[in-house]
């Protein structure tokens, strides 16, 4: 076959390929735009949160040491001083405050307060971890239809909250049209008796829980 002939197929296959891709390219971006049409916004998952600091390096300390994250690295174009790290999916990204002493000192531990929650595998191993660390947490139980979820609070260097629970306890079902929330009870196991405790622990035990 010619030269020319070979080039001319050649550049035809070239704008075969580049047209379809653009058109699926085209048909993606108009299913994207269409599917924000009266809906929300077409995201995929939480990437990171950032936290304004007193001091990167002592809250660095706290998400490496406390809670595990690992440090990243950061863009060089960032010209303020910060921090990167990620796990379980998620990144915190640090930055230093330019007026430390603005930052509100947080002592009361508020679990309405506005905070992040990691999921654990054993409450039991997270609190003796915190005792160790002399970390100050309070402890609390919500309970919704016989299903018990344990909860600890405790702040990060600069008073941002954070819990530790076994939330996966609680199955996540969506809200049919018109259903109205449900309120979880909550229940400070501070001041509840041992004995109370035992009752609930065995009817968490033998409940059995079964989702539509």
């Amino acid at each position: 076959m010619p030269f020319f002939s070979l080039l001319l197929l050649s550049c035809l296959d070239l704008f075969y390929y580049s047209t379809l891709y653009n058109l699926l390219l085209s048909l993606r971006l108009l299913k994207m735009l269409d599917s924000m049409k009266g809906g929300a916004l077409p995201l995929s998952s939480l990437n990171h949160i950032s936290l304004l600091c007193r001091s990167v390096e002592d809250s660095l300390n706290f998400y490496q040491n406390v809670l595990g994250f690992t440090p990243i690295r950061r863009p060089g174009s960032l010209d303020f001083d910060g921090a990167w790290l990620f796990k379980y999916g998620i990144g915190i990204h640090l930055l230093q405050s330019p007026d430390p002493e603005a930052i509100p000192r947080k002592t009361e531990i508020n679990p309405k307060d506005n905070h992040i929650s990691f999921q654990c595998e054993s409450m039991a191993l997270v609190e003796k971890k915190l005792d160790e660390l002399n970390i100050d947490y309070i402890q609390q139980r919500v309970e919704e239809g016989g299903i018990y979820v344990d909860q600890l609070f405790f702040h990060d260097p600069d008073g941002f909250m954070i819990e530790i629970c076994n939330c996966d306890n609680l199955p996540v079902i969506p809200l049919r049209g018109g259903e109205q929330v449900m309120v979880c009870k909550r229940v400070n196991l501070g001041i509840m008796p041992q004995q109370k405790l035992a009752m609930q622990y065995a009817s968490t035990e033998e409940s059995h829980i079964t989702c539509a």
